[in-house]
C-alpha cells in the first residue's frame, strides 16, 4: 500500500514536487495525521458497496482513505492548481474521479442518477474551510440529497453549534436546522497542531446521520425555519420581543400572544431555551392564530 499522504514528510514532498503554496482565500489547511482521517472514514459508515462525495480534497489525503474503503469516490475541487497534484497523488486509485467544480453549483440530482446508480448508499464528507462551512452543510441537508451520512471536519466553534443542546451558549438556529435533518454526533476534537499551515483554532469532526423523517412534524416547514431565524435575531432579547420585531407594527400582537399560549411557552423565554418540539408548537400556533398570513417567508 502506498504511504499515506497525511504525514509531514509526504505532504512536504508533494508540496515541493508541485511547487505548491497554500491559498489563504480558500482556507486551505492540509492535515498531517492519517489516523484522524481513518477515524473520520469509519464514522461515516462507508462500505465497499457505497459511493462517496468529498468536498475539497486538497492534495488527496482524505480521498485516498475513502478510496480504500468505498466503491467510488467523487471529489469536488475548486482550486485548479490542485488538479495535476491529485492526478499524481491518487494515480493508484481507479475508483476516484475529480470534478473541477464548485459543489454548490453542481447538478447533484444528475450525479446520483448516473454516477452513483450502481452504489448501495452514498456518504458525503470533507474538511471544510470556515468561510464556506455553513452554506455547504445546509446545501446537503436542505436539498434532502439521498445520502446516508455527512461527516465533516470544521472549526470547533461551528461544530459545537451543530451538536449543541437547548440551554447552552452554542445552541442556535444552525443547531436546530442540523438536528431537524440529521442526528448529529461529535466524533473527536482535532488539534491545530496536526495541520499545515497551523490554524489559530482547533477543529472537530461531526457526523450527521441523515434522518428519514424529521424529529418533529410542522404544518409549514418554511415558516418553521423562518420563525427559528427570527427568534435568534438578537440573542439577548426575549422570544416575544424578537417575534414582535419580526411581525412588525402591522402584526397582530394579540394573536401573537395567543400563539404563545397555544404552544405553552412564556413570552419572556429566550430562544436558546426552546427545543425543536417547542419551536414546532410555536410555529403551528402562529399559523393557527393567523399571525403571519402575508409575511414574506424567504
Amino acid at each position: 500500500m502506498t504511504k499515506d499522504i497525511a504525514t509531514p514528510s509526504r505532504t512536504k514532498a508533494i508540496m515541493d514536487k508541485h511547487q505548491l503554496s497554500f491559498k489563504k482565500s480558500l482556507g486551505q489547511n492540509f492535515i498531517l495525521d492519517a489516523n484522524i482521517l481513518r477515524r473520520m472514514v469509519e464514522a461515516s459508515g462507508v462500505t465497499k458497496e457505497d459511493g462517496v462525495i468529498e468536498v475539497g480534497p486538497g492534495i488527496g489525503a482524505l480521498t485516498e482513505q475513502f478510496a480504500r474503503r468505498a466503491k467510488k469516490v467523487i471529489a469536488f475541487e475548486i482550486d485548479q492548481r490542485l488538479l495535476p497534484v491529485l492526478d499524481d497523488t491518487l494515480s493508484d486509485y481507479t475508483n476516484v474521479d475529480i470534478y473541477h467544480q464548485d459543489i454548490l453549483k453542481a447538478n447533484m440530482q444528475e450525479l446520483f442518477e448516473t454516477t452513483f446508480s450502481d452504489t448501495k448508499d452514498v456518504v458525503a464528507a470533507g474538511n471544510l474551510p470556515y468561510y464556506i462551512t455553513t452554506p455547504i452543510l445546509m446545501a446537503f441537508l436542505e436539498k434532502r440529497l439521498p445520502i446516508k451520512t455527512l461527516t465533516v471536519m470544521m472549526q470547533k466553534e461551528v461544530g459545537e453549534r451543530l451538536a449543541a443542546k437547548p440551554g447552552t451558549k452554542a445552541y442556535g438556529s444552525l443547531s436546530i436546522a442540523a438536528q431537524y435533518y440529521a442526528e448529529t454526533e461529535e466524533v473527536m476534537t482535532v488539534p491545530a497542531t496536526v495541520f499545515m499551515p497551523r490554524p489559530h483554532v482547533d477543529s472537530t469532526i461531526i457526523c450527521c446521520r441523515i434522518r428519514t423523517q424529521p424529529p418533529v412534524q410542522v404544518e409549514d416547514e418554511q415558516l418553521f425555519f423562518t420563525v427559528v431565524r427570527a427568534a435568534f435575531a438578537q440573542r439577548r432579547k426575549t422570544l416575544m420581543n424578537n417575534l414582535r420585531h419580526w411581525i412588525g407594527k402591522k402584526g397582530d400582537q394579540d394573536a401573537l400572544k395567543a400563539a404563545f399560549r397555544y404552544a405553552g411557552i412564556e413570552g419572556g423565554t429566550r430562544a436558546e431555551m426552546l427545543s425543536l418540539s417547542e419551536f414546532a408548537a410555536l410555529t403551528d400556533g402562529l399559523l393557527k392564530e393567523k399571525v403571519v398570513p402575508s409575511l414574506e417567508l424567504s
